[in-house]
């Protein structure tokens, strides 16, 4: 049986405002600005410019909630009014006097297509020829051919009806593996040094450096040099060289073409600047390249010329003007979305400023405070989920190098005296030991959990080899020279 009742019940709603900040703090500066581009092709009502005054106040409704479809809705909010400006965001780091500075990218010649025009030049007949394509564009960034042989073969069958042997396959991995950087289109590591050293000209070291690498990898990866030399006779001085001539070869041959523009490209932009001013510590937005926003006067005229204008009032131009209306709440959205962003990220950066200190005024890893995600939330009032976004993909310009948000972030260890202190402490000591320890006898995990002991660290050997894992320092038994 179907009835009709009513009921009253409480829902959190988020408002079009609120959903633009949520997204705003997860972009780091560059994707900021080519977020405002974008947003600025789309809604012709944001406009880019200075005013020659700031309104103090813009009233427009928060909520999201407001009918749009409603024909009694007021336009007088909507209309320009020449003593209260457009508003616009305007930010409190850079001066009118500040250089916009655009980096220019340069067009180059990608690794594949570089490739690519060496089999231009090959002799190999035209099926090999097509062949050797189809498997640069399987090759990765590395250089290295990762899937077998086999199945693309299969591939070749099943999309495109092509009757291919392993043999034709085969002929046609050999002509890329001729190509220039020496050792591309190798199916794994040993492969690759091979082919390295089939290219150097011949000498005893390439010679006996190929056998090693040929008979001996796994041995040679295990640094197990003693077994090596005494299983093909050489002596000490014959194994160094053979090692040496090894050092030389590039393990990832596609990384060797990597041009200016690639480096640029790969550089990290701040999104914060913290700024030592004789002891005194300063922060703020890397917003240098981000344009100020306004909303277009040329909307806001049409919407006041409307409202002046009462005889030509029609269907037509109420829809035009609604359409005007809908762009100039968005355009007010966004931008104030931009600077509730600042705003948060401006306060998540001095909390954690404060909360490091020391560490922003000498650039000392032990100085380093153990914090979490929550002690930065407790601080400025925000959500833990709200300085993960912060956090997330952002990057601070010290005196002492660009670092991640979350390089601040870390567990807390204690001493033997009870004081907490930074895994980030330890981990610098660790580094510190291994950089100094003899070479030809590395210390091993436990002689350096005893090590730390004895400095007042509580440390387990298990914690010891996790935080050498994670600063990438080999075993001991890879450490030895």
């Amino acid at each position: 049986m179907l009835k009709q009742q009513l009921s009253i019940k409480q829902q959190q709603k988020l408002s079009p405002l609120q959903i633009q900040v949520i997204k705003m703090l997860e972009y780091p500066t560059v994707e900021l600005e080519e977020r405002i581009r974008e947003e600025m092709e789309a809604n012709p009502a944001l406009d880019e410019g200075r005013e020659e005054s700031v309104s103090e106040h813009d009233d427009f409704d928060l909520s999201g909630e407001e009918d749009y479809t409603n024909d009694d809705f007021d336009l007088t909010e909507y209309a320009a009014d020449d003593d209260i400006p457009d508003y616009k965001l305007r930010t409190n780091n850079h001066s009118a006097d500040d250089k916009e500075v655009s980096i220019p990218l340069s067009s180059h010649t990608t690794f594949h297509e570089y490739l690519s025009s060496q089999l231009e030049l090959g002799e190999a007949d035209t099926k090999i020829r097509h062949l050797a394509q189809y498997l640069i564009g399987n090759i990765d960034d590395d250089g290295y051919l990762r899937r077998e042989i086999e199945a693309m073969v299969d591939d070749l069958a099943f999309q495109f009806g092509l009757s291919i042997t392993d043999a034709d396959m085969e002929k046609a991995l050999a002509l890329v593996q001729n190509l220039d950087p020496a050792g591309v289109g190798a199916r794994d590591l040993r492969e690759c040094l091979l082919i390295q050293l089939r290219h150097k000209p011949n000498s005893s070291a390439v010679v006996l450096a190929e056998r090693v690498i040929d008979r001996f990898f796994d041995q040679f990866s295990k640094k197990q040099y003693d077994a090596i030399a005494r299983r093909l006779g050489l002596s000490e001085d014959e194994m160094k060289d053979v090692v040496a001539e090894i050092m030389k070869l590039n393990p990832k041959p596609g990384n060797a073409f990597s041009t200016p523009a690639e480096i640029l490209l790969q550089q990290v932009t701040p999104d914060f600047i913290v700024e030592n001013n004789n002891g005194r510590l300063s922060v703020s937005l890397n917003n240098s390249n981000i344009p100020e926003l306004r909303v277009s006067k040329t909307y806001t005229d049409m919407v006041s010329d409307f409202v002046g204008n009462k005889e030509n009032q029609n269907r037509e131009m109420r829809d035009a003007i609604l359409f005007a209306k809908q762009k100039i709440d968005a355009a007010r959205w966004f931008i104030d979305a931009i600077k509730q962003r600042n705003v948060t990220l401006l306060k998540t950066m001095n909390a954690i400023v404060e909360e490091q200190y020391d560490f922003f005024l000498e650039g000392d890893d032990t100085k380093l405070r153990p914090m979490k995600l929550k002690d930065i939330a407790d601080k400025v009032g925000f959500d833990v989920s709200t300085i993960s976004r912060v956090s997330n993909s952002k990057y601070v310009q010290t005196d002492f190098g660009v670092f991640p948000l979350k390089y601040f972030f870390s567990e807390t260890m204690q001493t033997v005296s009870g004081e907490e202190v930074s895994n980030k402490e330890i981990k610098q000591i660790i580094v510190d030991i291994v950089a100094e320890e003899d070479k030809s006898n590395p210390i091993v995990d436990d002689v350096l959990t005893e090590m730390l002991r004895e400095k007042g660290y509580i440390i387990a050997r298990r914690t010891v080899a996790k935080y050498r894992e994670q600063l990438n320092i080999p075993v001991a038994r890879l450490r030895k020279e």
